[in-house]
């Protein structure tokens, strides 16, 4: 496909939170509210949206081509009036094949399969942003093994995509340590906690000085790394959506927010087009 007469999508990193932000809002639920017509306004409606989710995960990487889908209840725990939220929206089988063909150029195995499924990690910010569920969707399983340079590699061979109208997102946490959140109990207002603040702003300064190095090393550099993501798969698709934007320029934080003291809702938009959102 040729590219569109307008800006490419820039590619999006958004903290999903636990999965009562699907009823519990709060300011990051507030931000993808208005993210969704933003996205419109300054890009126009994007023909699909390819969604990397920390939840859905695979040995290589997998397309989801199923031509519908619908939200997954993976959790428990969690208020019963969870499981009565839908969000049905068509798949992107077309898109699956091109995206497959893209990454397959670039030397990365992938697979493509008829299945179809939405993890909470995308229907929960899909229903704000987009709650009519009129936008196609391609959900894209990584592989939580790899590194953060090996991510930004993926997402990097699925750029041309951004220029096609499709509007890739990385869904996560900035900071994501439950254990903190459970054995502590805070109080969902709670003021943050220092380990959390360092590792934030750590991501923010490194990104605004376009310190990739450092970025792709975060677990040995970054202040608190392995007690604010015990493991990285919350993390990881930041880097995929990065890539999908190069290095051209500099990550942009439009989002800062947190819960419970110590879980980051911050989101990130990469590429030049990023500069359509104020940084935060």
């Amino acid at each position: 496909m040729e590219a569109m007469n307008t800006p490419a999508h820039a590619p999006l990193f958004l903290s999903h939170g636990s999965p009562m932000t699907a009823l519990e809002p709060r300011e990051a639920g507030a931000f993808m509210q208005q993210l969704g017509r933003q996205i419109d306004e300054r890009f126009g409606r994007p023909r699909a949206l390819l969604m990397i989710s920390a939840h859905t995960s695979a040995r290589m990487p997998v397309l989801l081509a199923g031509a519908r889908h619908q939200a997954i209840y993976d959790f428990g725990g969690f208020d019963p009036k969870l499981q009565t939220l839908r969000y049905d929206a068509p798949g992107a089988p077309a898109l699956a094949d091109e995206a497959q063909a893209l990454l397959q150029q670039a030397g990365i195995e992938t697979a493509r399969v008829d299945q179809a499924g939405l993890d909470h990690g995308i229907w929960v910010p899909l229903r704000y942003m987009y709650p009519d569920a009129s936008v196609p969707v391609l959900p894209l399983a990584f592989v939580p093994s790899q590194s953060p340079a090996q991510q930004f590699a993926l997402g990097a061979a699925l750029a041309p995509l951004a220029a096609q109208g499709v509007q890739i997102i990385g869904s996560g946490s900035i900071t994501h340590n439950l254990r903190r959140v459970f054995m502590g109990a805070p109080a969902i207002d709670a003021p943050e906690i220092q380990e959390s603040a360092a590792f934030r702003r750590w991501m923010v300064e490194r990104s605004t000085a376009q310190d990739w190095d450092a970025l792709f090393d975060y677990r040995r550099q970054a202040p608190h790394a392995l007690d604010m993501h015990p493991s990285d798969e919350h993390l990881l698709p930041w880097y995929i959506a990065a890539g999908a934007a190069g290095r051209a320029a500099a990550p942009r934080r439009i989002h800062a927010s947190l819960t419970f003291g110590c879980l980051g809702m911050d989101a990130f938009a990469f590429g030049p087009s990023a500069s359509a959102w104020a940084a935060v």
